[in-house]
């Protein structure tokens, strides 16, 4: 096809005007790179975490909780010293170049299991700047009229990154080893620095956005302090029912992934490696699938409690079949349709419950929540499935009754928190 026709099809699909064609077009190539970068890694860094037991991996995960705070306030309070149009590329070079020196530490050490849990860490840092930046740099090339219109196309190349990184995973973990796939992610974290000053010619040149800047109140906010959302949290009964449904939410996800490593832990890291491509790839298919076609149905038609609840409900059913028979095959096929449901249903839900608050709360408590909650939850579940598994020796049929329990509860949960959504929204 040639150029002049991808712009007229981006024209007639997407109602992009023909000043907006090359800008959106790469912009659409950064995310995929940006996302391709990272979904590399991911089942690297996942497999990696199979060698260290449940007490090393919740260790690990402790750490990165304290470190992944360090990092978000660092970034908050860089940004009032230095200017974004310096911070965006910086920030991918910097971590391009951590992952470089991480390459060659691991190829020069002979045991490198503490190296490798640097890496299970900073990759899971990573994960919090990589596509947050971009974003923001994105309401920097936009605005807001245009926003509305493109930002849809370009979100796309997210979803085609997160399935061309676990596809080179699977396929080329053999031949290049975590190693050379550690050196490709860290070379296309360079891509940024040739695209970003053509979109930002663009946006002036093109665009004509002379004017628009991005908004960067609530990153510089979380550098001052990322604690000052709590008076918030804590003084509305709405908001601490939503920290309740992610609890939850978090602790299922910690306990299937933990199980996920245990049932792993005797393969080689190449075939561990294959796994949690698969696992990503497949989830990111059906997450495709069921988002284009079924979730504003879902919400739509039969409201706010039924889609919080219908996840937590499947969870519950799907645990009969696990118990039945628990094995690998059966465990990864409950994380993939676990993931692509919360993906799909629990994750758009979930930030519409914030569309009934007003700024100011918006403002103060999501961080803490997305941040604090979110990855707090994390840890503290690490520590109870270690407990569970190590300490009190449940097997997998005894954490799945677990799962389904807490299933239950969390599903109880959702009706509720959907209710008082209901209540706020003015929604009979």
């Amino acid at each position: 096809m040639s150029e002049s026709n991808s712009k007229s099809l981006l024209a007639v699909v997407a109602k992009i005007e023909k000043n907006e064609v090359v800008a959106v077009l790469l912009s659409f190539m950064l995310v995929f790179v940006l996302m391709t970068s990272y979904s590399i890694l991911k089942p690297l860094r996942d497999a990696l975490g199979g060698d260290w037991g449940n007490v090393g991996l919740a260790t690990t995960w402790t750490v990165n909780f304290g470190l992944s705070l360090l990092a978000v306030a660092a970034y908050g309070a860089a940004l009032t010293f230095f200017s974004f149009r310096r911070m965006v590329p910086s920030v991918y070079v910097f971590f391009a170049l951590t992952f470089f020196a991480l390459f060659l530490v691991r190829t020069n050490v002979s045991d490198p299991t503490l190296v490798n849990k640097g890496f299970y860490v900073w990759v899971s840092v990573f994960s919090l700047f990589n596509l947050s930046v971009f974003w923001s740099f994105m309401t920097d090339v936009f605005n807001k009229r245009q926003a509305r219109r493109v930002f849809g196309v370009i979100a796309a190349g997210t979803t085609v990154g997160a399935l061309v990184g676990p596809i080179i995973t699977a396929s080329l973990v053999d031949r290049l080893g975590a190693n050379g796939l550690l050196l490709m992610s860290a070379g296309l974290l360079i891509v940024p620095v040739f695209v970003i000053p053509i979109l930002r010619h663009l946006k002036t040149s093109q665009l004509h956005n002379e004017e628009t800047t991005v908004d960067l109140s609530a990153q510089q906010a979380l550098g001052t302090n990322p604690f000052s959302g709590f008076s918030v949290l804590f003084s509305d009964r709405y908001l601490l029912w939503i920290c309740a449904f992610i609890l939850f939410y978090v602790t299922i996800n910690t306990f299937v992934y933990f199980e996920l490593q245990d049932l792993t832990r005797a393969y080689s890291l190449e075939f561990r490696a294959k796994v949690w491509s698969w696992i990503e790839i497949a989830t990111n298919v059906l997450t495709l699938l069921t988002a284009t076609l079924l979730t504003s149905r879902i919400v739509s038609k039969f409201g706010m409690q039924t889609a919080l609840a219908m996840v937590p409900g499947l969870v519950a059913l799907g645990i009969i079949a696990l118990v039945a028979s628990p094995v690998l095959l059966v465990l990864a096929i409950f994380q993939i349709g676990r993931r692509v449901g919360n993906y799909a249903i629990t994750r758009p839900s979930r930030e519409m419950l914030f569309t009934v608050l007003d700024r100011e709360k918006r403002f103060k408590a999501k961080p803490v929540i997305d941040v604090v909650v979110y990855r707090g939850g994390d840890v503290l579940t690490a520590w109870v499935f270690t407990l569970l598994a190590d300490k009190l020796g449940l097997g997998l049929t005894g954490i799945a009754v677990v799962i389904g329990g807490i299933a239950i509860v969390w599903m109880l949960v959702a009706i509720r928190l959907g209710r008082i959504y209901n209540e706020r929204a003015d929604i009979s």
